[in-house]
């Protein structure tokens, strides 16, 4: 057999310039209906999209848009219809040597430092906790369901209900966690858990913590049922200690959903009203940005400057949580983080 023939017609075979237009016009008729089918899905999503957003832009945009105006007015609940630009007195102005204006209000950026106190304190303690009752939850168990149904208890009674119901538990004459302190001998008298400024705060964190750990709980597990098993069943082979593997394994694998978790929690937090109002009404010891913007506005009919408290305390959402997504390093996509 002669060797070379074939050598040869291997090598005509393997760069036959008839196959490579073949090859191309194929690939390029794929690209082309890949990128045909691509536009096609952004074209519907956009059009399921547009209507929700057009409702937005009137239920959500133009009222923040009146909200951030306003605030630069002196407008009042009894001339609504009458006012005047004022620029930045709302926010600061110095005038006959003193400064005036949100910005120089004790009382403003004492309602900040108790949001964030708040905030900060409540989202922490409910995200560990959050972990750990999810973590029980996915274990297997005689009577799971009925566990898993009464946890979400808190989260579904109303803000109100609940604010309500631990007032009463919390009241310092005939309150049930007085009595049972007192029973233990926790405490030696009955303390007003929602007036003592020492224990307020703390109070309403503990509170908040009672109610929305379960909502932390509830994303946590979804995120533990989504993991792959073979890792941890190669773990168990191995040896490898059960909090090794949490911190190693599970922990970085729902990261993402426990971001998202935080990011929710964080955005109700710093927008706390009702919890706090409800609790303690117009306390200073306890006013929060939500409540400040609500007795300026209500309380004091200035529709102009509550309006200004109310646009810093969007600012300050918006830019907290923009900054904590960054810092986690979180795709809005949904594809987890980089």
């Amino acid at each position: 057999m002669d060797t070379s023939s074939i050598g040869a017609q291997g090598t005509k075979t393997a760069t036959s310039p008839s196959a490579l237009p073949r090859l191309g016009a194929s690939t390029g008729r794929a690209k082309a209906e890949l990128s045909g089918l691509s536009r096609q899905r952004i074209r519907t999503a956009w059009l399921f999209l547009t209507p929700m957003m057009i409702g937005l832009a009137f239920v959500a945009g133009w009222p923040l848009l009146r909200t951030i105006y306003l605030g630069f007015t002196d407008a009042t609940l009894s001339s609504i219809d009458s006012y005047s630009f004022i620029g930045l007195e709302n926010y600061l102005v110095y005038d006959n040597g003193h400064w005036y204006g949100l910005l120089a209000d004790g009382l403003w950026w004492k309602s900040v430092w108790n949001t964030l106190y708040i905030t900060v304190l409540s989202v922490s303690i409910e995200t560990v906790l959050g972990v750990l009752v999810a973590l029980i939850l996915h274990a297997k168990f005689p009577g799971r369901g009925l566990v898993r149904a009464a946890i979400l208890i808190p989260w579904a009674i109303p803000t109100v209900v609940s604010a309500k119901m631990w007032g009463w538990m919390l009241h310092d004459q005939f309150g049930v966690i007085n009595d049972l302190f007192m029973t233990l001998h926790i405490i030696s008298e009955p303390i007003a858990w929602t007036v003592n400024p020492d224990t307020v705060l703390g109070t309403i964190v503990a509170v908040d913590v009672w109610k929305t750990t379960p909502f932390m709980a509830l994303l946590t597990l979804a995120a533990l049922q989504m993991l792959p098993k073979d890792c941890y069943e190669a773990a168990r082979v191995d040896g490898i200690h059960p909090l090794k593997v949490f911190f190693k394994v599970t922990l970085p694998l729902i990261k993402p959903a426990l971001v998202v978790a935080v990011v929710f929690r964080m955005l109700d937090a710093l927008r706390i009203f009702d919890l706090v109002y409800i609790l303690t009404s117009n306390s200073e010891d306890t006013i929060v940005m939500s409540v400040y913007a609500r007795q300026a506005l209500i309380d004091f009919q200035q529709i102009g400057y509550g309006s200004a408290a109310s646009t810093l305390l969007f600012l300050m959402v918006f830019g907290l949580t923009l900054a904590y997504i960054f810092a986690t390093r979180l795709k809005l996509d949904g594809s987890g983080d980089h």
